[in-house]
């Protein structure tokens, strides 16, 4: 059965996460909404080669951890390797080679850039290599089948709840979406453009960075320096919580409340205690196994859909205790895997 855990968020992040039956899983199968079933088992142990982007936000934790999983219920041999950040183009360049050179059977990818794979990935396409394209967006010929949410959809949402919350007053927004020139940031910018477009809503660019504590912590403080006044910080997941520790702390010179765009382990407790107001989940465990299950699929000759995301759920403070924790992350104590590809 599934695990749920419908006890509060403080006692649930102290408990291990096990999903093993993660399935079925509503989610959008080229703009249709069925319940995924994964296979059972591969028929043989095939050599799956998983490249992240980077290691260090929880996010990217979570990935490894569903990667693992589904690996390891299917049978499948994974190597997983990150790139270290989205600044390391040619790492993961030579990671991709890595796995190339050692007769990987598939690739899932969450690429550091939308384009800078596509001469790789289309050389092992034409090798009959199947590519799939993991959360971050690839805009390239080869790729096969996309696991992932559209990030757009995702702030869109996010957006949706402050102007709810803000209820058409005028309010200053200050964003901080991550690292610069990722794909994903790319569509959350473009739907936060859409979204607040028309509106009274004045955004303040808090700038790029890492998203992690030391890249989001000084650019969360340089702004609320300059801007000390501000209706709302909406950001990626790490400076949100961030921000919410710091306007909890900082009391009563701060009055702003706190929005992600999309929610990681470190959020829920922030949520929970309503520190945080809201975000959305776009289950990256869940979007880890299908990836796998997908290779898997295509290894052996199945029609497969070219994009399924897991739906989006939208945690506030009414409804983080009733998630399922095993959508969103690696069990306590679980950090980053990291592992060569078996021969």
């Amino acid at each position: 059965m599934r695990v749920t855990f419908p006890v509060v968020v403080t006692l649930c992040l102290c408990l291990p996460v096990q999903a093993q039956e993660w399935f079925p899983v509503p989610v959008m199968s080229d703009g249709q909404v069925l319940d995924y079933q994964p296979l059972s088992k591969a028929a043989r142990p095939w050599r799956v080669c998983a490249l992240l982007p980077q290691g260090l936000g929880r996010y990217w934790w979570a990935m490894s951890w569903g990667l693992s999983q589904e690996a390891q219920r299917q049978g499948v041999r994974l190597g997983v390797y990150d790139a270290g950040g989205y600044q390391n183009d040619a790492v993961q360049r030579e990671q991709f080679a890595h796995c190339a050179e050692r007769g990987a059977d598939a690739y899932i990818v969450g690429g550091v850039s939308a384009q800078g794979l596509c001469p790789q990935i289309q050389a092992v396409a034409e090798h009959g290599a199947p590519v799939i394209d993991l959360a971050n967006r690839l805009d390239c010929p080869g790729v096969r089948a996309h696991a992932r949410v559209d990030f757009a959809e995702m702030t869109k949402q996010v957006v949706a709840y402050l102007l709810a919350d803000s209820k058409g007053r005028a309010v200053r927004v200050g964003w901080f979406p991550g690292p610069e020139g990722a794909a994903w940031l790319k569509d959350a910018e473009d739907g936060l453009r859409e979204a607040i477009a028309g509106k009274s809503v004045t955004l303040i660019h808090g700038g790029y960075g890492v998203a992690d504590i030391s890249g989001q912590a000084p650019l969360v403080r340089d702004l609320l320096a300059r801007e000390p006044n501000l209706d709302y910080v909406l950001g990626n997941a790490e400076a949100a919580a961030f921000a919410s520790r710091l306007r909890h702390n900082s009391a009563p010179r701060y009055h702003f409340k706190v929005l992600s765009f999309y929610a990681n382990e470190r959020l829920l407790e922030p949520i929970a205690e309503g520190q945080v107001l809201a975000a959305p989940t776009d289950s990256p465990v869940v979007q880890a196994r299908i990836a796998v299950d997908l290779a898997v699929r295509m290894l052996e000759k199945q029609q497969v859909p070219r994009m399924i995301s897991p739906q989006i759920i939208m945690l506030d403070r009414s409804t983080v205790r009733q998630l399922d924790l095993g959508v969103l992350m690696a069990p306590s104590g679980q950090w980053m895997i990291r592992q060569d590809l078996p021969d």
